[in-house]
């Protein structure tokens, strides 16, 4: 849209509420389920950049955005993906109550075409609780493409509500939307409230009976939330007494009849009714491709090879695209760059240890970033967007949940497991869609042992490289084998078991290019603003350490376990030591520290590393402590008693792995 200037963003406590001030602009919520393309149509209303993905659990938290619709200034509220707005807990509790204290003046009820039965549950929700509802027909591209004809104007009629067709990634019907919404919020006369629903004579009969006696204990206050005495009689008839609760109002008299008959009656009527204006309102043609592909790729039988064809496909695109960049922006900046950044550091700070740890952190570190940051980090980001915006995620985690139970995991979990993949700091964060604590401890353990894009760069550069690719694989391996053994003892050892998969089969699309960048740009912009500053500081501290000779005294503390352990040369365990604090540095120090004890031929491993030695440094740089970045993530989001467990554990692990790869590679030729 021309018109929007977004000017503020920020998560919604759950103890705002509606601002008193003289002329407040009008409140827009926009709810509706999971997948729907709620984020990317809020993205077109507020030129916001919230993340959207075709997979469950992406969108955690409601935001709220202040933007101008046509010059008049409006806040538009994002909530989380929904199924109904009924207590149950986790998301849709929060979305219910970002809703409730919003107190919008106009509801966005986004839903999709290719599932309209389903989705109108929630809006009928909506209108009973008495908002004022717009109803964004979404998806229309992907309904016709899958042989759906929806008649819209048909849809408002039985509902009683303004219907837009949108197709939210291109923006189609946004501005035709924005102008509905403006004219809904302006009346006076109801709009968008639609007639009362009959659920039945004896739900009519009772909802009468509450409304008026709620009515009466209002007594001309105000209801919580802004709500209207007919909407707390019909939560107060679904067993949810919280809003009637927030008004000051004693139900224990107005309860005194009910039972859960009521509530269930009103629920089986609700799925009915919607059914009924889903199929007054949509004509099926032939099933496409879609549904084709989903019993494809969700079928054992040929799913998993595709998973696998998936995954290695990948590995692949890592390899050789990541590379290829890598080679070409190294090359650049060493040619182009860094001999000027040097004869400049020298003319102002000399050619002594000051000047040459400002090198360590100006050339080695933005190099470092330049040289794994956008090779491989950014090319996985591309590759991840894609398949988030296909849909073949969803799948994916459908295809493993049975695998995943037995880490105590459900399906769901594979998507940030392989979103570690990219980054474990991202991943870390996303297991917030899990749903106990359990889950979460579980799976952010597996993503530390999950190798990111920057071990991926130290398991390229060093293994394939000088070992081999078949050496590379074999790491892998390893890393899948000490993975797998993780998850099985963490879900015997911590008390609890995983509940099962609760999700929707979302059809798969097709990716819109301009969307995938975006996402891929956001995501990439993210990391490089957290990931930076903590690499930048590391050179500087390395270069110090390493120019005024302090990291030499390691070397001794650490024989024991680096020399007579791992079997591995000295300078390997300072690089272990260090690499903590950015993992992709862990190569480029290695072959710095090799330089001082070997010579300049240090930048060949082979000539001072076994391919056996090579094999085991990858692993256990790939197995041990994650970096100081998701340490700290994690730290945030399950507590720092079980982040320092997580820790010590992979310690372990990683030297377990490496002392037993160590004695076993000579026997296998390595």
């Amino acid at each position: 849209m021309g018109g929007q200037q977004p000017n503020e963003a920020t998560d919604i406590p759950t103890s705002d509420v509606r601002r008193g001030a003289a002329v407040a602009p009008p409140v827009v919520c926009l709810v509706g389920n999971p997948n729907v393309g709620k984020s990317s149509l809020f993205n077109c209303l507020t030129g916001s950049a919230v993340e959207t993905a075709h997979c469950a659990g992406v969108t955690t938290a409601a935001t709220a955005v202040c933007t101008e619709w046509a010059g008049t200034e409006v806040e538009v509220v994002d909530l989380p993906g929904v199924y109904g707005v009924d207590v149950s807990g986790g998301d849709q509790e929060a979305a219910r109550r970002a809703l409730f204290e919003a107190c919008p003046d106009v509801v966005v009820a986004v839903v999709d075409a290719t599932n309209l039965a389903r989705n109108l549950y929630l809006v009928l929700q909506l209108l009973d609780l008495g908002y004022r509802v717009v109803v964004a027909l979404n998806l229309i591209d992907e309904a016709k493409r899958r042989g759906l004809d929806i008649d819209a104007a048909e849809l408002a009629r039985r509902l009683g509500v303004p219907v837009v067709p949108t197709v939210a990634p291109r923006g189609q019907g946004v501005d035709e939307l924005t102008e509905t919404v403006l004219r809904v919020a302006a009346s006076a006369n109801g709009a968008g409230r639609g007639p009362d629903r009959d659920y039945g004579e004896a739900v009519g009969e009772r909802l009468d009976e509450l409304t008026v006696a709620v009515m009466q204990r209002l007594s001309g206050r105000r209801p919580a939330f802004g709500l209207g005495a007919r909407a707390i009689a019909m939560a107060l008839l679904e067993a949810d007494t919280a809003v009637a609760a927030a008004s000051g109002l004693d139900v224990t008299e107005l309860l005194r009849r009910e039972d859960d008959s009521f509530a269930l009656e009103i629920a089986r009527r609700r799925h009915l009714l919607a059914r009924t204006i889903a199929a007054a309102s949509s004509t099926a043609r032939q099933r496409r491709g879609a549904d084709t592909w989903w019993r494809i790729t969700t079928s054992s039988l040929t799913g998993i090879p595709i998973l696998v064809g998936v995954m290695a496909a990948i590995f692949v695109t890592l390899f050789f695209v990541g590379d290829l960049l890598a080679q070409a922006l190294t090359s650049a900046w060493e040619a182009a760059v860094s001999p000027l950044l040097t004869e400049a550091v020298g003319a102002l700070f000399g050619e002594g240890a000051l000047g040459a740890t400002i090198l360590w952190g100006l050339d080695g570190g933005v190099l470092a970033i330049l040289a794994v940051g956008i090779p491989y980090i950014l090319t996985f980001y591309f590759i991840l967007a894609l398949l988030e915006d296909s849909g073949y995620l969803n799948a994916a985690a459908f295809l493993t949940d049975r695998l995943m139970h037995h880490f105590g995991l459900h399906g769901r979990a594979v998507i940030p497991l392989i979103a570690a993949g990219g980054c474990n700091v991202p991943a870390v964060i996303a297991t917030r869609s899990l749903t106990s604590m359990r889950e979460r401890t579980i799976a952010a353990a597996l993503i530390t042992l999950t190798p990111c894009s920057a071990r991926t760069a130290v398991i390229l550069g060093a293994v394939a490289l000088f070992a081999g690719w078949q050496w590379a694989l074999f790491v892998y391996g390893v890393l899948i084998v000490v993975g797998v053994g993780a998850g099985l003892a963490l879900n015997r050892i911590l008390p609890g078991q995983g509940g099962p998969l609760v999700m929707e089969m979302f059809p798969f699309r097709r990716p819109v290019l301009g969307q995938v960048a975006r996402k891929t740009w956001r995501r990439f912009r993210e990391f490089v603003w957290d990931a930076a500053p903590i690499i930048l500081a590391g050179s500087f501290i390395l270069g110090a350490l390493y120019e005024t000779g302090a990291i030499w005294r390691f070397t001794a503390v650490l024989a024991p376990v680096v020399e007579d352990w791992l079997m591995l040369p000295a300078v390997a365990g300072l690089t272990l030591l260090f690499a903590v604090l950015r993992k992709e540095l862990a190569l480029q120090l290695l072959i710095a520290f090799a330089a001082v004890t070997v010579g300049t031929h240090a930048d060949d491993l082979t000539t001072f590393m076994s391919t056996s030695q090579i094999v085991t440094y990858a692993v256990v740089n790939s197995i041990y402590v994650p970096c100081v970045a998701t340490i700290a993530v994690m730290g945030r989001e399950l507590g720092w008693r079980r982040t320092a467990a997580v820790s010590l554990g992979t310690v372990m692990l990683a030297l377990v792995a490496g002392g037993v790869l160590a004695r076993l590679l000579p026997l296998l030729g390595a």
